[in-house]
């Protein structure tokens, strides 16, 4: 399985570079530095009876949790890797439909979106953290897979992971936090709201919210000295199934870890309004003590030893994590799912409907079944219980025509006789151009180029090289075709519209191509059909930027499939705190979907105003998020100014400077409307009429102005 792998730049065209993978990939040098994302499910159950009392925690646990004081009183969030609500083939059944105890729990007691979003760049863990904090990575600083290519400062690559535990700093200079708000501190934690409420939080392989690596993470929480980081220089392997993958953020007043020698601080430097005193506990090895005193089985019966990796925790394990951390009185749960689209034995990619693929579904809808009965027989169900379902990203299968034509992969298995994503060698496709410029790349479909010596975004070498990237064309070995490789091309002015832009400048590539979806760029060999690699992800197309949201519990409507509503990862966090009555320190980059919320838990203040409040929600997301209306079209100028011939440079000129203008104007716009809009969710503010009317049609003007640049 491929999807947690994340690769650095790639050490000057060398093959022989570092990966970015969390701990638990094996494979190829090839298959190691390969960087590919995940789709997740968030899932965000809420479960009980209504009329049943909260599961009395056991000893330890967070007596004290505010959840307890409404109707919610568990919230279980799972997230899947590369698990799709639509169809990669007409003919087969998509995966969730391939899973109906999933799909019909969602489906028949609460909403599925099927109009959902990603950010950009489309990776596992900037899709993760956007999702988990409500906002872009311009403010969460995990932006272009957070690739660092120092060039700028010495001439050699730097290293840093974007899977790194939430207060880590990056291991080049100048040594800034990995998870990074815009105004250069350690972005704000998603636990804190739940813990400072008195609730403990667990993690099951979630992105950076438990321990990710074992250095610096082991050493750091355990001390240098530690018999912990002594197992981890010693037995890396048995490390990485005790301390890594899985943890629990105690609540305020010590929760679980009251008592518990082995809990360690839960540090947060620069949490607004201050984290001191709270504790957590990190590692299989000290939470199953907590949740599964006698050991931990899966939902087949099966022991688990220790954390299973990252790319193979698959459900009936990641789901046997929460349902022991709910029963022990673990209220709020954070999970991830491996996805279904690769063998899980051989790490072979398989396409939709091929056998092993449906029979790994099979598993995984049973993995369900067992997990929902189970929770029901302890009284933790949709009525007292909240539960989201989203994926972080779909992505777009590589590979030839089925076999038969019709297959169905249910009742007549697909075979392939070709499958696999083309390799390009950017480096030899430039060279053939007469671009010689050294430079590095984040090899991934969408790379970011980062040219040597960090040179303005309007010297010559960079255009030179902008023009000749946007003409790159291959052979595809499948079709036969000359396809061309550039859909579109962002430089720094447009990545700050499409929110790419953190604090730390040395993020900052020279621009980034997001290319064909078929082909996957290195700066080594040649065109080649790499049969290790069929599901593609992080560049710009309809299959890869639209995913699907589910949510199921107390105060959310039984409204089933709903194709129209568009929403993006943003619009996670606040749609879960305003359902519990809770709220950040900090704004978000989303909304709440009121549209799915029964009326009677929406404020009064609200529902006074809830058409207003609609209309600038949906011009807001038009105007903000990456993949929306503004975000698209930016892309297409940006493409054009970035690809321009015009010896001048005249349009390209003109086109940045209309995209940095425009920008502005969304950035002041934007920052109005999502000021009432957070108003109404959180602070009891009411929305007029005339703003609403003001503000939305400034928005479908500034739309309007954007658009007219593409022509």
């Amino acid at each position: 399985m491929k999807d947690r792998q994340r690769t650095s730049t790639s050490t000057l065209n060398s093959p022989t570079c570092q990966s970015e993978s969390r701990p638990g990939k094996s494979g190829s040098i090839l298959r190691f530095i390969r960087t590919h994302t995940f789709s997740l499910f968030a899932v965000l159950l809420i479960t009980g009876l209504a009329s049943a009392a909260p599961l009395a925690p056991r000893s330890g646990a967070s007596a004290g949790c505010a959840l307890s004081s409404g109707p919610i009183h568990h919230v279980i969030y799972i997230q899947f890797d590369n698990v799709h609500f639509r169809r990669d083939n007409p003919n087969v059944p998509s995966d969730l439909e391939q899973m109906p105890h999933l799909l019909n729990f969602i489906e028949k007691g609460g909403t599925l979106l099927s109009s959902h979003h990603t950010p950009l760049i489309s990776h596992t863990a900037n899709d993760i953290l956007t999702s988990l904090t409500g906002v872009y990575p311009d403010r969460h600083g995990v932006a272009v897979a957070n690739a660092y290519g120092f060039f700028n400062l010495d001439g050699t690559d730097g290293f840093t992971s974007a899977f790194l535990y939430w207060n880590d700093t990056i291991s080049d200079p100048p040594h800034s936090f990995n998870m990074l708000s815009a105004n250069g501190k350690n972005a704000p934690a998603p636990w804190v709201p739940y813990t400072r409420a008195g609730c403990d939080v667990g993690a099951v392989g979630t992105a950076n919210i438990e321990l990710e690596n074992l250095f610096p993470d082991v050493p750091t929480v355990f001390g240098a000295n530690s018999p912990e980081a002594k197992e981890a220089n010693n037995s890396p392997n048995k490390a990485s199934a005790d301390f890594i993958g899985i943890a629990i953020h105690c609540a305020q007043g010590g929760g679980v870890c009251s008592g518990t020698p082995t809990a360690r601080p839960d540090l947060l430097p620069d949490e607004p309004g201050g984290y001191t005193g709270f504790q957590a506990l990190y590692g299989h090895k000290y939470v199953v003590g907590k949740i599964a005193p006698h050991g931990l089985k899966d939902l087949n019966g099966n022991r688990i030893s220790g954390f299973p990796g990252f790319d193979g925790i698959l459900p009936a394990q990641s789901l046997a994590y929460v349902a022991a951390m709910q029963e022990s009185g673990v209220p709020v749960t954070y999970a991830y799912i491996a996805d279904a689209h690769d063998d899980h034995t051989t790490g072979t990619p398989f396409g939709p409907g091929e056998a092993g693929y449906v029979a790994q579904l099979q598993a995984y809808d049973q993995a369900f079944n067992t997990f929902f009965t189970r929770l029901a027989n302890d009284g933790i169900d949709p009525s007292n219980t909240l539960f989201v379902i989203t994926a972080d990203e779909g992505d777009h299968f590589s590979g030839g025509a089925p076999s038969p034509a019709n297959c169905d992969g249910v009742t007549v298995p697909c075979t392939y006789a070709q499958i696999g994503e083309i390799d390009v060698n950017m480096t030899g496709l430039l060279a053939s151009e007469g671009i010689t410029t050294p430079f590095d790349i984040h090899l991934d479909m969408a790379p970011s180029v980062y040219i040597l010596g960090n040179p303005r975004r309007t010297d010559p070498r960079v255009r030179a090289f902008e023009r000749a990237s946007g003409k790159l064309t291959a052979k595809n070995p499948i079709t036969g075709n000359t396809d061309n490789l550039t859909l579109f091309m962002a430089d720094p002015v447009e990545l700050k519209a499409l929110h790419m832009i953190t604090a730390d400048k040395f993020r900052t590539p020279t621009f980034v191509l997001f290319g064909n979806p078929n082909y996957f760029f290195l700066t080594f060999g040649g065109t080649t059909l790499d049969s290790g690699f069929a599901w593609n992800h992080g560049g710009v197309a309809p299959e890869i930027n639209t995913t699907f949201l589910g949510i199921v519990g107390p105060g959310v409507k039984a409204d089933g499939v709903d194709a129209q509503l568009w929403s993006d990862h943003t619009d996670i966090r606040p749609t879960i705190l305003m359902l519990l009555g809770l709220s950040d320190d900090y704004s978000h980059d989303g909304r709440a979907l009121v549209e799915h919320f029964d009326p009677q838990v929406l404020p009064d203040e609200l529902s006074e105003d809830v058409a207003n409040f609609k209309k600038l929600a949906n011009a807001y997301k038009q105007i903000n998020a990456p993949v929306g209306n503004f975000g698209l079209n930016s892309l297409i100028v940006s493409t054009k100014a970035l690809d321009s011939d015009d010896p001048s440079d005249g349009t390209y000129t003109f086109l940045e400077g209309e995209i940095a203008a425009l920008t502005s104007v969304r950035n002041s716009l934007s920052r109005e409307i999502i000021g009432l809009l957070e108003g109404a969710e959180f602070h009891g503010k009411t929305i007029s009429g005339s703003d609403a009317q003001r503000l939305s049609g400034e928005a479908q003007q500034l739309l309007r102005q954007m658009q007219g640049l593409t022509h």
